[in-house]
């Protein structure tokens, strides 16, 4: 399979690209082994690792970062790891909290710029596989948090190479896309996961005194701004949506990085829009660039809508391959 990603005509449309996979592939069921990862603050995260590795391997790993209320059982996740599976790498699927199924303890969650947790987990495979090469794949908001992170950490990165698919580079100009045409069902569909568990926060702490939000006002949160204002921002220390958006934004970090990375973004993207994408002076030389006028969000499907092909899953193993 080519490295150029080269869609069949009947494949162009961003929202086919989009939804296909979400709702078109079946991938077999698979048992993993579930990692009860601890954190300093005294909550947790779930690592989910595809075929358990012993401590004496030295197989490199690859840690992924799902997108927006995505979880092990996203298509793009599972299909991943799978071809990493035949392709000689470990994996694990580094939820962000809550986002296994599993509440976490605290009242806050996780968002676009939190880094802290991934790199709490990054130290402790380092101490436990010495041996072991870790790579990286990060996938829309999970894209933002590894760039972000890798950015961050500069020479000290603790990753061989990384890759960041339909990242949203700068979270305000994304933000205000999602309200705008058929990118509203998107959001929608987004926010009635993410209301959904805010109002289980209320059941387990006073969330009205820390964020001055009924309970029954939180299902009148129907765009990101708000969410994000009435949330995301005050449970994390920030001043506003916007204050958050702005110190979050992974397209800053880009010129810090210096770990091989391979940024993954289609123009069609229903998600974004082409102002997010990176000036040829704002990103290290580290950092490959590969812009398609197709692949919608998060999508990448060649071949026919009866056999497709997921060719970011053959990319994704090809860049790493150069790094082994």
């Amino acid at each position: 399979m080519s490295n150029l990603f080269t869609p069949n005509f009947l494949l162009k449309n961003r929202h086919v690209q989009t939804l296909y996979a979400s709702i078109f592939r079946k991938i077999p069921n698979h048992t993993f082994d579930i990692e009860k990862f601890e954190l300093s603050d005294g909550d947790f995260i779930e690592c989910y690792w595809y075929n358990k590795r012993d401590i004496t391997n030295s197989k490199p790993i690859v840690l992924l970062f799902h997108g927006l209320t995505g979880s092990y059982k996203s298509p793009y996740i599972l299909g991943t790891m799978r071809e990493l599976d035949k392709n000689g790498y470990d994996s694990v699927v580094v939820h962000f909290r809550s986002s296994s199924g599993v509440m976490n303890i605290k009242a806050n969650s996780y968002h676009s710029g939190k880094t802290d947790d991934a790199m709490e987990f990054i130290k402790s495979l380092q101490n436990r596989y010495t041996d072991s090469k870790i790579f990286a794949v990060g996938y829309s908001l999970g894209g933002n948090v590894l760039l972000k992170l890798l950015g961050e950490t500069a020479d000290a990165s603790p990753i061989t190479a990384a890759v960041s698919v339909s990242a949203p580079l700068q979270l305000d100009v994304c933000s205000n896309q999602m309200s705008r045409g058929f990118s509203r069902v998107y959001q929608h569909l987004l926010l009635k996961d993410l209301n959904r568990s805010l109002e289980q926060k209320y059941k387990t702490h006073d969330m009205k005194s820390l964020i001055n939000l009924e309970k029954k006002d939180v299902k009148k949160l129907s765009t990101f701004w708000e969410f994000d204002d009435a949330y995301t921002a005050p449970i994390h220390g920030f001043a506003s949506a916007q204050d958050y958006y702005t110190k979050s934004s992974s397209k800053q970090f880009l010129k810090h990085i210096k770990t091989n990375t391979l940024l993954i973004h289609s123009i069609d993207d229903p998600f974004t829009t082409p102002e997010i994408l990176p000036k040829e002076d704002e990103i290290s030389p580290y950092v490959k660039l590969e812009i398609y006028q197709n692949g919608g969000h998060v999508g990448f499907l060649e071949g026919t809508p009866l056999k497709p092909k997921y060719w970011l899953e053959e990319r994704i193993i090809n860049y790493f391959h150069e790094y082994v």
